[in-house]
């Protein structure tokens, strides 16, 4: 209106009638009018059509009370320019002899029959008289769809909330001013571009009648976009009006809630640092409401926050939006160097909607004091320990185990009725027997005093080599296996020990069977008995050369596994009579 109250006062400015009649009108349109702002959002974003299809653009400046009678009752012109790009210079006028009139002025509006893609541009409308001009600009898209599909996803949609569990008709949008009156006409739907045939899917909740798309029953799974396509003739000629509702199920209206504030409540106490910035949240929950405004607010001692009349306090706002438009709004108050005397002031939490209101006060209390600097340092020098311990621990456990033995140990040799410390099992006449018998069992016996039996050592001629090696393991406290693919391919003797001792060791648990890996052996030739026994035993690698020397890795592990012994034997095991009972 303030548009026109101008207009009248420089009407009867005569001296600018004559120059302004007489300037061409392109130059006119540059030089002399001004451009109007824009308030109308649909303008303001610009429209879009598809290639094809009939299409639109209404002159921004027809607002309110200006209409075309309006304007032409104050003698204003209307007059429609366009450019392709926004830095391609000055407008053209508007070509409106194009053939078939393809592109029409009815009244405040520009009419395109169709629209074609060498249409997109940006359009200006001109309002002038003799001695005042004003103008405003609209953009125009026109789009293909995308390939294979009944739509292009940068279309501008219509949005249908529809409420769960209620029904809903859906009607083609925005299609009457397009249709000549009387003119027959049909519409296909498209689920998501999917054609809509009734009865097609087993579908009794929906159906296509008298053109309307009919929800009788919503649910959550039926959101998406629904489009129709709209087919009739105008002066014989077929023409096309495609429109895409996007469809979102909304919360029940028979379901109607106040808002529910989460935070603060009774449970939570929010605990502040006195001298640096306090934050105190407030999360509230919204039913879905329709036409309902949401709002969620803190006061101070019952006067509602305004950061810009405080500027210690601060609002951060944010909003999380959930199925069925149910929504959580968070406002987070901050309060620069929170006092003590801050600490007697009332914090409370509002939340509001059509329903009604509701509020939730905060607890705050302060932090209390903690000595950072000594806990600080405290905790540094206690993990600086404890990494130390680790690495010791991990370095040399081998030399820790030992000592522990040696000092705080156990005698396992007394009282528990066995007779010897070590019965080795290994393959014989290989290069296994040689370790076996000079250096195993040297350092066995003659460093560490231990009592070992070697079948082939220590049986007398004409036993039985069965009952023999079941008495010898079951008379002995560790049973060492010297693993080799040797090992595995031995036969009778070698399986023979290796289960009597898996077996002593399952059912009386007085025996520890010690696998020494004097050469690697595959997993798949492992025999079954050993399969079984595999992981729940000890495995010692022997490393050739890096492992003869009596300080290595490979003698200290195998002495970790071996008896607690305090007094040091040096006797190997006596001869034993054949007929010694088992």
């Amino acid at each position: 209106m303030g548009l026109f109250l101008l207009l009248f006062s420089v009407f009867a400015v005569t001296t600018e009638i004559s120059s302004a009649a007489s300037e061409p009108t392109q130059h006119y349109l540059s030089e002399h009018c001004h451009d109007q702002d824009i308030c109308d959002r649909e303008s303001a974003k610009g429209v879009k059509i598809y290639d094809g299809e009939p299409g639109r653009l209404k002159c921004p400046l027809f607002s309110g009370t200006c209409n075309s009678s309006f304007a032409q009752s104050k003698d204003l012109s209307l007059k429609w320019f366009w450019k392709a790009k926004p830095d391609q210079g000055s407008e053209q006028p508007v070509d409106f002899s194009l053939p078939d009139h393809r592109i029409v002025e009815r009244k405040e509006k520009l009419w395109f029959q169709p629209a074609l893609l060498n249409d997109t541009g940006e359009y200006v409308c001109l309002l002038r008289n003799l001695s005042y001009c004003v103008k405003a600009s609209v953009g125009l898209t026109v789009l293909q769809k995308n390939n294979g599909s009944c739509v292009n996803d940068q279309m501008e949609t219509v949005t249908a909330l529809i409420p769960i569990e209620e029904k809903q008709e859906l009607t083609c949008p925005d299609i009457e001013e397009f249709i000549p009156p009387a003119a027959k006409y049909d519409v296909t739907w498209h689920e998501n571009c999917h054609p809509w045939i009734n009865g097609k899917y087993g579908n009794s909740d929906r159906a296509v009648k008298n053109n309307k798309f009919i929800f009788y029953i919503m649910r959550e799974i039926r959101k998406g976009n629904y489009t129709c396509v709209v087919n009739y003739l105008e002066n014989g000629r077929p023409v096309t009006l495609t429109r895409t509702i996007n469809v979102k199920a909304v919360g029940s209206s028979r379901l109607q809630y106040k808002p529910v504030i989460h935070i603060p409540n009774k449970e939570l106490t929010f605990t502040v640092t006195l001298g640096e910035t306090a934050e105190l949240l407030c999360e509230a929950y919204f039913h879905y409401l329709k036409d309902s405004a949401t709002e969620v607010w803190w006061s101070v001692n019952g006067k509602r926050v305004d950061p810009n009349s405080d500027k210690r306090m601060k609002i951060n706002s944010s909003e999380v939006h959930e199925q069925l438009g149910h929504k959580s709004i968070r406002r987070i108050l901050q309060i620069d160097k929170f006092t003590s005397e801050d600490l007697k002031k009332d914090y409370t939490c509002f939340a509001k909607n059509k329903l009604g209101e509701v509020n939730s006060k905060a607890r705050v209390a302060a932090q209390a004091y903690i000595p950072s600097i000594e806990l600080g340092c405290g905790l540094g020098v206690t993990l600086f320990l404890m990494v130390i311990l680790i690495v010791i621990y991990h370095v040399y456990w081998l030399e820790l185990v030992l000592l522990y033995r040696a000092y705080f140990g156990t005698d396992e040799t007394v009282g528990d009725g066995k007779e010897y410390d070590i019965y080795i099992s290994y393959a014989r006449n290989t290069e296994e027997e040689e370790f076996v018998l000079l250096t195993l069992r040297t350092v066995l016996e003659n460093d560490w005093g231990y009592k070992v039996c070697i079948f082939d050592r220590d049986s007398l001629p004409g036993g039985t080599i069965t009952d023999d090696t079941l008495s010898f393991v079951r008379r002995s406290r560790r049973l060492i296996v010297v693993l080799s693919p040797n090992y595995l391919q031995q036969g009778t003797q070698a399986l023979l020990e290796l289960k009597a001792g898996i077996d002593n060791m399952v059912l009386t648990g007085k025996l520890r069977v010690i696998l020494v890996e004097f050469k690697p052996v595959k997993q798949a030739v492992y025999i079954k008995e050993l399969k079984r026994a595999r992981l729940a035993l000890t495995l010692i690698k022997w490393k050739g050369k890096k492992s003869k020397d009596t300080s290595s890795r490979f003698w200290k592990q195998l002495h970790v596994e071996l008896p607690v012994k305090k007094v040091k034997e040096t006797v190997p095991c006596e001869k034993v009579n054949q007929n010694l009972l088992v």
